[in-house]
Order: C-alpha cells, then sequence, then structure tokens
C-alpha cells in the first residue's frame, strides 16, 4: 500500500478573482467599449451635478457630447469644462468597472456641450 498520500497532477490552475475573471469575459464578449461607455456617462451624472438637466449624452472619440435642457446651467459649465473633463477623467481611474485598456472607449479627452 501507498503512503495514503493523493498525488495531483500539474494541471491545478492558480485561483483568479472574480473581478480578472468578469474583465476577460467582457473582453472576449466584446463588451468592454458598452460598458466604459455607461460608465463615462455615469461619471457624468455624478461629477457634473446637472444629471437633471441632461437630456442626452454621447461619446465618441474621446468625446463626450451632452445636451442640456437649461441653457442657464450650460453656461454655467462651460466654465468648469476643463476641470470637469479632470474630475471626470479621477472618477473612471477610481472605477473599479471601467477598463483603462479599451482601445475604442477611454478617457474623455473633450467636453462639448449643447
Amino acid at each position: 500500500m501507498a503512503s495514503g498520500k493523493v498525488i495531483r497532477g500539474s494541471s491545478r490552475k492558480e485561483a483568479q478573482s472574480v473581478g480578472d475573471v468578469m474583465k476577460v469575459f467582457l473582453r472576449q464578449m466584446k463588451l468592454g467599449s458598452g460598458l466604459n461607455t455607461r460608465r463615462v456617462f455615469a461619471a457624468w451624472d455624478a461629477v457634473s451635478g446637472a444629471s437633471a438637466f441632461t437630456l442626452r449624452r454621447f461619446y465618441r472619440d474621446g468625446k463626450l457630447y451632452v445636451t442640456l435642457s437649461s441653457s442657464m446651467v450650460r453656461n454655467q459649465l462651460e466654465f468648469q469644462k476643463t476641470a470637469l473633463v479632470a474630475a471626470i477623467n479621477a472618477f473612471l481611474e477610481n472605477d473599479g468597472l471601467f477598463m483603462k485598456d479599451d482601445g475604442r472607449v477611454g478617457f474623455v479627452k473633450e467636453l462639448i456641450l449643447k
């Protein structure tokens, strides 16, 4: 009789966190860009304080287009565009769901208010 030890093959994989597995899944299913776009919109809502006045949002090529229902709010935000872009990107940097290495949808480079 052997020593009683069960010898396992070396095919055992290292454990991965759920977050790492989700990122791989999102990349394989090509869902990362859509998720990143949603995270950019969530960052706008969290940072701008103008989500109640936001009618439409569109994001393409680093440009976030936002249509607002109030011209007064739009004028106020015009003066804060640089700070808003920095705050949105800081929000995204700390967002665990935002995929920083996605080539199609990344950080906000420009904010266009309508």
